[in-house]
């Protein structure tokens, strides 16, 4: 006991010390809480306020509430109005049809629907297997839906602007068959709705035989039946394993993976299908090990192709689906339902066709004659008219922008903007006498019919077409300028740029490309983009594609429209002397190929310009020469008259700008031509008179030879700015050698 006393006194001030100071702090929270729960103002305990984030969460639940019941009203909405359209009843590919500018006048359209639906259970079970193995491997397990390739697909097609469809075979058939594209939030519910009923309401055998009788295969097939005969000239009952293979692999971009258009490609399909069926035990290794890539037939196109309006339909879709920016594919043409307005005007079309088509008139042509016409607005690169060939099935190689042909002088104009670029005044006199030898190519050079014009400056030097003055020029700007200017302008094809004899147009270039070129000129030095297309819009008249009008400033200004002043005078007195029928300045250049193979001009107004080339082309594809008759009248520029004076009709005369020269005669150094010397024509480049002229071509080219001098200096036009000097100095062999002489003849 006296030992429990003593511990329990000697602990006991130190317990009462701690319970105090324990009770001190309680009475004082007790204390600060009934005075915090009291109003401040008086009037008994305050109410506590929830707090903030309790009311957030309270709102953010009922929001999503409202969301899930709206969600899933709609969704059955959509489930219920959604209907089912049997594939037989179902316009299951709409055709895309191409129109002139008026929006209203069809070209023509694309995909003329080949498809016949068959009873899929006459099909060999493989070819339904190569497309489940192709397409989807998980067909007879999945629901019809793939929520992953939904979200992949419009991830991709909202953010990167390409077009990707489902991934199962039910997707794809309600995608591509009942709705057309659906790259929208919107479309892409629906496609999921549609795919989850067509699930639901058919077995999978009835969705594969609808979705095998509606598929797009190329070459204008719609269904297996189509795409058997199309590819293998046989029903598709009689499909081996292999064929249906080589189909399958193709379905996701049949017109490009088509063996004839990408045999390595298709190939490579062929093998992944086969692969597949194997792993997927449809077929046995031995099947796979011994199985060939099919041969395919050859494909005609179908006749929506034929006549002179396919070279229209080939150029659109080309413009439209060629290139890795190009804003849709080929199988989206074919199956977009999509109304293409094109930049042709039926009455300039029309006008085109009936003056280059050697059909027309009793024109009675050499059939080994090809011509090629192109019509475009410089300002906006709009192309209104062409004349490709007659019939694009029966001459499938289109003269406007594949077939090429040597264009001769109409390379003088890119050097003589090179020599305006180098400070050169076109007062600058150069000897224009026949022959003369030029030491950058190793020969001597002539005129056309080796006519010397003695000294003259640059404009009677370009109206004359003087090959010797250009090769000085030439050598001077070098060929490289020359090439480079000319690539400026547009020209895309090759220009051998390692001599001079490229200022003479040694090189083949396309219609197409020199119009290209010649755009820029006309148009102020504003590279226009030469076009087809104006607009492309869906079924429901949205805008899908509309061109881009846009013009770099590539060139000076002033120094084109100095080029351009230099460039009326081929038409005023020179070369092209037949035009000056149409009363209206007109600027331009003519082009003799070599050994006289081609000839060809090219001329405009501000506002429209027009090309026309001719050349004679063997059975064998070998050159010919251009006869006579059409070379000595110089046909290109009859056309063009012929064609430019129906086109312009009444329409205001245009004047090109006025300009002035600020370069230095004899070059910068004063080393070019002759120097600071003048002939006594330079001082008279005056404004000129746009009356018709009523010589022909031919008369000129006599009086223009009757002049023809031996290099004295004299030759014809004396050094002076005569008009008489037209059609007389076209024709000639560039690049040629003359007997033993070593002298080299060129065009114009």
């Amino acid at each position: 006991m006296a030992n429990q006393t003593r511990s329990v006194s000697s602990t006991s001030p130190t317990r009462r010390t701690r319970s105090e100071a324990r009770g001190s702090r309680n009475r004082a929270d007790r204390l600060t809480s009934r005075h915090a729960d009291r109003n401040p103002r008086g009037g008994g305990p305050r109410r506590r306020r929830p707090h903030k984030s309790h009311r957030v969460l309270k709102w953010t639940l009922a929001l999503l509430g409202l969301v899930l019941v709206a969600g899933a009203a709609a969704f059955a909405y959509l489930y219920l109005t959604t209907e089912i359209i049997p594939p037989e009843k179902q316009a299951l590919a709409q055709k895309t049809t191409v129109y002139y500018a008026d929006g209203t006048t069809p070209i023509g359209t694309y995909a003329n629907q080949n498809r016949e639906i068959i009873d899929c259970s006459v099909l060999p079970k493989y070819v339904g297997n190569a497309v489940v193995a192709s397409e989807n491997r998980t067909f007879y397990k999945d629901n019809g839906i793939d929520l992953k390739g939904i979200s992949r697909a419009l991830f991709n097609n909202v953010t990167k602007g390409t077009r990707q469809g489902g991934s199962t075979i039910t997707q794809q058939y309600a995608e591509r068959y009942y709705l057309g594209e659906t790259t929208t939030y919107k479309g892409k519910l629906r496609e999921a709705i549609l795919s989850l009923k067509i699930s639901r309401t058919e077995d999978k055998d009835t969705v594969l035989c609808n979705y095998l009788n509606t598929i797009y295969f190329g070459r204008g097939a719609y269904g297996i039946q189509a795409a058997a005969q199309n590819y293998f000239g046989k029903d598709a009952k009689d499909l081996t394993m292999p064929e249906s293979a080589m189909l399958a692999g193709i379905i996701p971009a049949p017109a490009s993976w088509d063996p004839a258009v990408n045999p390595k490609q298709a190939e490579s399909r062929f093998r992944r299908v086969l692969a597949i069926m194997e792993e997927d035990h449809y077929i046995s290794h031995q099947d796979r090990a011994s199985a060939q890539m099919p041969q395919t037939i050859k494909y005609m196109p179908q006749n929506v192709y034929q006549g002179p309006n396919g070279y229209l339909l080939r150029m659109v879709r080309n413009e439209l689906s060629s290139g890795k920016k190009a804003p849709f594919t080929a199988d989206d043409l074919d199956t977009g339902g999509y109304r293409i307005i094109t930049t042709i005007q039926k009455d300039k079309q029309d006008l085109m066709f009936q003056v280059a088509s050697p059909s027309t008139g009793n024109k009675h042509l050499p059939p080994t004659l090809q011509i090629g016409g192109l019509s475009v607005e410089p300002k906006t690169g709009a192309i209104i008219s062409l004349y490709a060939g007659d019939d694009y099935l029966t001459h499938q190689l289109n003269n406007v922008d594949q077939a090429t042909f040597q264009v001769g002088s109409t390379m003088k104009a890119y050097t003589l903007l090179g020599a305006i670029q180098d400070g050169v005044s076109l007062n600058t006199v150069f000897n224009g006498n026949s022959p003369r030898t030029f030491s950058s190519v190793g020969k001597s050079v002539a005129n056309a019919g080796n006519v010397s014009y003695g000294y003259i400056n640059l404009y009677s030097a370009f109206a004359n077409s003087v090959n010797t003055v250009f090769m000085d020029l030439g050598e001077h700007v070098t060929s490289q300028k020359v090439a480079q200017v000319a690539h400026t302008a547009g020209i895309t094809g090759k220009i051998d740029d390692t001599t001079t004899f490229d200022t003479l147009g040694v090189d083949a270039l396309s219609v197409y490309d020199v119009t290209q070129g010649y755009a820029t000129l006309a148009n102020g030095g504003q590279r226009p983009k030469l076009h087809l297309v104006a607009q492309v819009k869906d079924a429901k008249d949205q805008e899908l594609y509309t061109a881009a009008i846009q013009s770099d400033q590539v060139f000076n200004a002033d120094q084109v429209a100095l080029l351009q002043k230099a460039m009326t005078t081929t038409v005023q007195r020179g070369t092209a002397s037949y035009a000056r029928s149409l009363g209206r300045p007109i600027a331009g250049k003519t082009g003799t190929a070599n050994d006289q193979t081609a000839i060809s001009f090219i001329g405009f107004t501000p506002s429209l310009l027009t090309t026309f080339a001719v050349w004679n082309q063997g059975q064998d594809g070998g050159a010919l020469k251009v006869p006579d008759r059409y070379h000595d009248d110089f046909y290109a520029v009859q056309l063009f008259t012929q064609y430019m004076k129906s086109a312009l009709g009444n329409s205001p005369v245009e004047r090109f700008p006025d300009a002035e020269d600020h370069g230095k005669v004899g070059g910068p150094e004063g080393n070019w031509g002759t120097g600071s010397r003048q002939s006594s024509s330079s001082t008279r480049n005056r404004e000129y008179s746009y009356a018709p002229q009523q010589r022909s071509q031919r008369q000129n080219s006599e009086q223009g030879q009757s002049g023809s001098g031996s290099g004295s200096g004299a030759g014809a036009g004396g050094g002076t700015e005569n008009e008489d000097n037209s059609g007389s100095n076209e024709g000639g062999n560039e690049g040629s050698t003359q007997g033993n002489s070593g002298t080299e003849s060129t065009q114009e």
